[in-house]
């Protein structure tokens, strides 16, 4: 009998295509990277799990935020509604990252990382939403019930690596999908482009899937100036960040994760902290930085509070005003000050 496991296994369920130098012709990869934890370090970490409490329910610190329908000119605003769903608005043009409106960052209703603080932006309140980016296939990350709701909604342009386009129509089949490998690019409304980028880290939906689908960082390039935004990564000694620098020049804003990673000898290679953020922030030329992955949903074991704290001395140690790399709360929003 042929185990189920190599049956699941057997193809790609997700995508067909090439071989590429992070594609096998079955699974995606990090070249000279690292694969996710195996069952062995999933079952260790469990074992010895020194997970902090987190709070239940957290009052948002700032009002939840009503934004304008549009920003024009040079102007460039992030608002947090949470984790790791951005609103930036630039350009008359209104892009969220990686939505999740739901309570629980779980295939399931009743399990899973549950909401601690309520979204920034309420969903009513969101302003006409052209374009979504969808980094990878995590449930923190691509929750299908949200993106439908959008789709209702707003019916943005979705933008996503190879293979999250089958998911992502298995719940919208009619949505406006754009998919784009690494090295990638393609225009979005209002004259502006996007570019999908490396980033060190996996995907998967269940336990048979494993990087069948791909994951990316995005450019965002904009008559205001250039937007990185990573959804994951490991730091991977740097090289993306470096590579993005190379290829172009710097950018005004970089959206960094600073959360989900401890313990450090399981979430090292999927999931940079604080410290590593500021050094990527430093490495790719960013003028300003966001961060975010944190404080919504306890993923990992560190505190609740513990990455804005980490990031506050990482960036005092390096020599770096508080102001050019801000952790932003669910309903704060960050005008990015012009750059020369």
């Amino acid at each position: 009998m042929i185990p189920v496991r190599t049956v699941l296994q057997s193809k790609n369920r997700y995508y067909t295509g090439p071989k590429s130098d992070h594609f096998d012709g079955k699974l995606f990869f990090n070249p000279d990277g690292m694969n996710p934890p195996g069952f062995r370090e999933v079952i260790k970490w469990q074992i010895n799990n020194k997970k902090s409490l987190w709070p239940k329910q957290v009052e948002c610190a700032f009002t939840p935020a009503k934004p304008d329908e549009r920003v024009t000119g040079d102007a460039m605003r992030v608002t947090m509604i949470g984790h790791a769903t951005l609103l930036i608005q630039v350009a008359g043009i209104n892009i969220l990252t990686d939505p999740i409106y739901t309570e629980r960052a779980s295939p399931f209703e009743v399990a899973g990382p549950k909401r601690v603080c309520a979204p920034g932006i309420p969903f009513e309140d969101l302003p006409p939403i052209d374009v979504a980016l969808v980094t990878h296939n995590h449930y923190d990350h691509l929750s299908l019930p949200t993106l439908a709701r959008l789709h209702e909604a707003h019916k943005p342009r979705i933008v996503t690596p190879l293979g999250n386009d089958t998911i992502i129509r298995s719940k919208v089949r009619e949505a406006d999908i754009t998919v784009l490998d690494w090295g990638a690019q393609a225009p979005l409304p209002g004259g502006l482009r996007v570019f999908a980028e490396p980033c060190h880290h996996w995907s998967a939906r269940g336990v048979a899937d494993r990087r069948m689908a791909l994951w990316a960082a995005f450019v965002i390039e904009t008559p205001a100036g250039l937007i990185y935004h990573i959804g994951d990564t490991g730091f991977h000694e740097g090289r993306n960040y470096e590579a993005a620098a190379k290829k172009y020049g710097g950018f005004r804003l970089a959206n960094l994760p600073i959360g989900a990673y401890e313990p450090r000898y399981f979430m090292k290679n999927e999931h940079q902290d604080p410290v590593e953020a500021v050094s990527g922030y430093e490495l790719c030329n960013a003028a300003y930085a966001c961060g975010h992955h944190f404080g919504t949903f306890q993923l990992t074991d560190e505190g609740r509070d513990d990455p804005v704290k980490l990031l506050k001395s990482a960036l005092a140690d390096a020599g770096i005003a508080e102001d050019k790399f801000r952790p932003l709360e669910p309903g704060e929003a960050f005008d990015v000050p012009e750059t020369d």
